[in-house]
């Protein structure tokens, strides 16, 4: 049975909705990612469930009861923001029983929550210290505490890394996902970011101009997508694209191989290492084919390479509604690339 239940959630400001009629269910304990680009009505989203906004329409349920109209502050849910949101004259210890305080938790479960929430983020040497005295990262798990401490069931994230370093962002996704396991949340977690909702969440929607384009496990948006546009956001280098007069073909970079007795002919355009492996862009049927190859290599522009991939890792899209099709012949596509 769902936890989080969101039906036909729309908010509009003027004509375009920001968010149109969004629908999905979330169950109790599950980490479910709300991933797209700026703009796509993922934050307005959170901003809805959190009861900051007013939808123009839909309603949304916490456990079988309509929240909707509910203030925030009844609905049962905790926050973490892309900003920390500290008081800077306050403690840490200070900061993480604000709330409880405001609520009149009693002074004994006060401390006693505190005790369990400092273990949990390794901040029990720092709870004295104030906010300008911490690194980012133990600022971002003083946010964290602050919304473990009320118990809330419910955790609502909104881009919480996004302010980090790559080293600190890589730590903390590790450290937010073990905590939610080990509390048994039920975290919606915003990100622009693929790879910390792939990596993070149970489920990835993917959001476009106020729509879910899919819904699913990681591996289901990465091996299946429902669309073009998930196809071309989800991975890293993003699937190759190449538009037939009706069908769109997509092939993922790390899915073509060098193949000189069957290959397609391909130009090299350019060459970017990366370390661990090459990615090399090519010219074929009038568009950049990307494809990775191990190590370092180097070839220069012009030079025609003879490229090919197995038959099942070919995606095919419909060129005028940009939804999947059934595998069909990708005979065209080779053909006019030996051409």
């Amino acid at each position: 049975m769902s936890f989080i239940s969101i039906q036909n959630l729309t908010k509009s400001w003027g004509e375009a909705p920001a968010v149109n009629d969004m629908s999905f269910d979330v169950a109790a304990g599950e980490f479910l990612a709300l991933l797209g680009p700026s703009g796509c009505g993922k934050s307005t989203t959170l901003m809805m469930l959190a009861g900051l906004e007013n939808p123009t329409d839909g309603q949304i349920h916490f456990n079988q009861k309509n929240v909707t109209d509910l203030a925030p502050g009844k609905r049962k849910i905790s926050m973490v923001f892309q900003s920390y949101a500290l008081f800077p004259h306050l403690s840490v210890k200070e900061n993480i029983l604000f709330g409880l305080k405001a609520r009149h938790v009693d002074p004994a479960e006060r401390n006693k929550r505190l005790s369990e929430v400092l273990e949990l983020v390794d901040l029990g040497a720092h709870m004295d210290k104030k906010p300008g005295q911490l690194s980012g990262g133990q600022c971002q798990r003083v946010a964290l505490a602050r919304a473990i401490v009320s118990h809330a069931p419910i955790c609502l994230m909104d881009e919480p890394l996004s302010n980090l370093d790559a080293k600190l962002r890589n730590e903390m996704r590790s450290e937010i996902r073990s905590l939610q396991k080990k509390l048994g949340l039920t975290v919606i977690y915003v990100t622009h970011d693929q790879i910390e909702a792939m990596s993070m969440a149970d489920r990835v929607a993917l959001l476009n101009k106020g729509c879910i384009e899919q819904i699913g496990r990681p591996e289901e948006l990465y091996d299946q997508p429902a669309t073009d546009f998930v196809a071309g956001f989800i991975g890293h280098p993003p699937m190759n694209l190449i538009p037939d007069e009706e069908t769109i073909l997509g092939i993922r970079p790390e899915h073509i191989r060098l193949d000189e007795s069957e290959g397609i002919s391909s130009k090299v355009v350019n060459c970017d290492y990366h370390g661990a492996n090459t990615l090399i862009s090519t010219k074929f049927c009038g568009h950049i084919l990307n494809f990775m190859i191990q190590g370092h290599r180097q070839y220069p522009a012009g030079h025609t390479l003879k490229l090919n991939w197995d038959r099942g890792q070919a995606h095919y899209f419909s060129r005028t509604t940009g939804q999947r099709m059934a595998d069909i012949t990708q005979n065209h596509f080779m053909n006019e690339g030996l051409n």
